[in-house]
C-alpha cells in the first residue's frame, strides 16, 4: 500500500505515541504467575550459577510484580558488574539504585529466599514467566492500536503500518534459538561439503547462470544476505532480472521478485526484451517488424511456466516484506529472494531518530529473515554520489568501493557479500590499461565476501536489450524461425497466436 511522505511522518507520530496502560479486560486479570516470579527470585539469591539461563529467556520487563522487576533488575546490575549474587549483595544495589523500599524491603527479599526450596526447575519457571508477558505485550499492543483505530483523525493505513511495527517488536523478543553441541553441525557441515562434491559444477549454492561469478562465490549460499549496488544507469536491474531468468527458466530454481521501482508489465516488459533480444521502445509501441515477431513469439515460450513470482507493491515495508516471503517460501518453495531496491523500502510503524537508523533496521531484518528462511536474500541498494566526484582517470577513477553505500554502513556490516556493477563505458572509458576494448562491457566487483574470495568478473552487457551475458555467450540476436514462424508473413496473425497462447497465473503472483 503506497503511503506519501507526510503520511508516512503522521504514522511515525502515531507510533511514538505511548502503549496504552494494561488494565483488566471485561473483569479478568491480566497474565500473571507471582509465584514462579517469586520463585526465580529467590534461586537466584540462593544459586547465582543459574543465573545464565534465567537471563537468556528474562528481562526485568518480564515481571509483572513491580517489587519483582525492581529486584531483577538489581540481580541483573549485580552480574554486569561480575560481583556475587545474593540476599545482601542485593539489598544493597536496590539501596544505590534508591529502589530499596520500592521493592518491598528487607521483609520481601527474606521471604523470596525462605521460600525459595530448589533451583532444578528455575528454567522452566522462566519461559513460563516470560510467555505471561509475550500474553501482556500482545493485549496492551491489541489496547493500543484499538484506541488509534477508534480515533477518526488518525489515517488507517498509518495505524495498520503501527500494528505491523509494534507486532514485529514483539516477536522479536521471542525468537531465541538454543546453543547446540558442535557434533551434529560438523556432520552437518560434512555432508554439505560431499554433496557439494558430487556436482560436476563444483557449485553448492544456487547458481546465478554467470560462470566466472559462480566460481567465486560458489552460487549464491542459503541464509546469505547479497547487496548488488550500483549508480543509476549501471545495469542493476537488468542484472539481477538475468540472474533471475538463469536461475527461474534455466535450472527451474524459484525466485521471488520484489519491485519496489517497477510495475509487473514493466518488469515483465524487461524480462522479455532480456529474453526475446528486442528493444525496448518497440517493446512499448508495438512497431515489431515480422522477424521480430516471430522471435517474441518463439523465445517468450521461455517465460511462460518459469517459476518467478513478482511483487510490486510501493513502499513496502520490511514487516509487510517478511509475512510475504513466509508465504512464498511455505506455498511456491521459493529459494531466493530479490529486492529492488533497498532504499525504497520502510520500517513503517518503529520511531527513528535518522534515515540512516531505518536503512540499519531494514537491512539487520532482511539478513535474519535470510537466516529464519535459510534462503539467500539479494538486495539492490544505491551507490552515493561520491563515485561520480571522484578523480582519478581510467578504469579505476570511477570505480566502487564500499564506503560508496548509500545512506548506512550497516549494509556493508550485515551483507554476507556486497557487490558492485561497474561499467566504464558509461563514463567514456573504452578500454582498460592493457587496451582491451570495454565497450558492452561490465565488471561485477565482488568487494565483500565473508566467506570465500574477492574478485572482479568481465560480463558482456547490451544495453540495447537491457541484458547481461557470460563473457563467451553468443547473442540469440541471429535466431531463425522455423519454417511455421516463417510462413507467418504479416503482423496480424502473429499477435493473434500471442493472444491465443495459455498464460500460467501462477507465474506471476500479486501478494498484495
Amino acid at each position: 500500500m503506497a503511503t506519501t511522505q507526510s503520511s508516512r511522518q503522521k504514522g511515525k507520530k502515531n507510533s511514538n505515541m505511548e502503549l496504552a496502560p494494561l488494565a483488566d479486560l471485561d473483569g479478568k486479570r491480566p497474565p500473571q504467575a507471582l509465584e514462579f516470579e517469586a520463585s526465580i527470585l529467590g534461586g537466584l539469591m540462593i544459586d547465582a550459577g543459574v543465573y545464565a539461563e534465567v537471563a537468556n529467556i528474562l528481562s526485568p520487563a518480564c515481571f509483572y510484580d513491580n517489587r519483582h522487576r525492581y529486584i531483577y533488575e538489581a540481580i541483573v546490575s549485580l552480574a554486569s558488574k561480575n560481583m556475587p549474587i545474593d540476599i545482601l549483595t542485593v539489598m544493597e544495589e536496590l539501596k544505590l539504585k534508591g529502589n530499596f523500599e520500592a521493592a518491598g524491603g528487607a521483609a520481601m527479599l527474606s521471604s523470596l529466599t525462605t521460600n525459595a526450596v530448589t533451583t532444578a526447575n528455575i528454567v522452566y519457571h522462566s519461559k513460563i514467566v516470560a510467555q505471561k508477558a509475550l500474553a501482556r505485550g500482545l493485549i496492551r499492543m491489541s489496547n493500543n492500536i484499538l484506541q488509534l483505530a477508534y480515533d477518526e483523525t488518525n489515517d488507517i493505513s498509518d495505524v495498520m503500518h503501527t500494528a505491523e511495527g509494534s507486532i514485529f517488536e514483539l516477536s522479536q523478543t521471542t525468537q531465541q534459538r538454543d546453543y547446540q553441541q558442535i557434533d551434529p553441525v560438523i556432520r552437518e557441515a560434512i555432508e554439505r561439503i560431499e554433496k557439494a562434491s558430487q556436482t560436476e559444477s563444483n557449485i553448492s549454492g544456487i547458481p546465478s547462470g554467470f560462470n566466472e561469478l559462480d566460481k567465486i562465490t560458489s552460487g549464491w549460499q542459503d541464509s546469505d544476505l547479497v547487496i548488488i549496488a550500483a549508480r543509476p544507469a549501471m545495469g542493476k536491474t537488468a542484472f539481477v532480472l538475468s540472474m533471475a531468468k538463469n536461475m527461474a527458466a534455466d535450472f527451474h530454481i524459484p525466485v521471488a521478485v520484489f519491485s519496489l521501482e517497477m510495475s509487473k508489465i514493466q518488469l515483465v516488459n524487461r524480462l522479455m526484451m532480456n529474453v526475446c533480444e528486442i528493444e525496448g521502445e518497440k517493446i512499448k509501441n508495438g512497431k515489431l517488424d515480422t522477424t521480430e515477431w516471430a522471435r517474441l513469439e518463439h523465445n517468450v515460450n521461455n517465460l511462460y511456466g518459469a517459476p518467478i513470482y513478482i511483487d510490486d507493491t510501493p513502499s513496502l515495508s520490511v514487516f509487510e516484506l517478511r509475512s510475504k516471503a513466509l508465504r512464498l517460501h511455505k506455498e511456491h518453495g521459493v529459494r531466493c529472494i530479490i529486492i529492488d531496491y533497498l532504499q525504497l523500502m520502510n520500517a513503517s510503524g518503529m520511531n527513528f531518530g535518522s534515515r540512516e537508523q531505518e536503512v540499519s533496521i531494514i537491512s539487520r531484518n532482511l539478513k535474519a529473515l535470510a537466516k529464519e528462511l535459510n534462503i539467500p536474500i539479494i538486495a539492490l541498494s544505491q551507490l552515493n554520489r561520491q563515485v561520480e566526484t571522484r578523480g582519478g582517470s581510467g578504469v579505476e577513477g570511477k570505480r566502487p568501493q564500499l564506503s560508496d553505500l548509500r545512506e548506512s554502513g550497516a549494509i556493508e556490516q550485515d551483507a554476507d557479500m556486497v557487490c558492485f556493477i561497474h561499467r566504464p563505458e558509461y563514463y567514456r572509458i573504452y578500454a582498460d590499461g592493457d587496451g582491451h576494448d570495454l565497450r558492452g562491457k561490465a565488471y561485477v566487483i565482488v568487494a565483500k565476501h565473508r566467506s570465500g574470495k574477492t574478485g572482479d568478473v568481465l560480463l558482456r552487457f547490451n544495453e540495447s536489450f537491457t541484458k547481461f551475458m557470460n563473457i563467451d555467450d553468443i547473442s540469440s540476436i541471429d535466431y531463425k524461425a522455423d519454417d511455421s514462424a516463417q510462413k507467418s508473413t504479416n503482423k496480424e496473425n502473429i499477435p493473434s497466436k500471442m493472444n491465443n497462447m495459455e498464460v500460467d497465473d501462477g507465474g506471476d503472483m500479486d501478494l498484495m
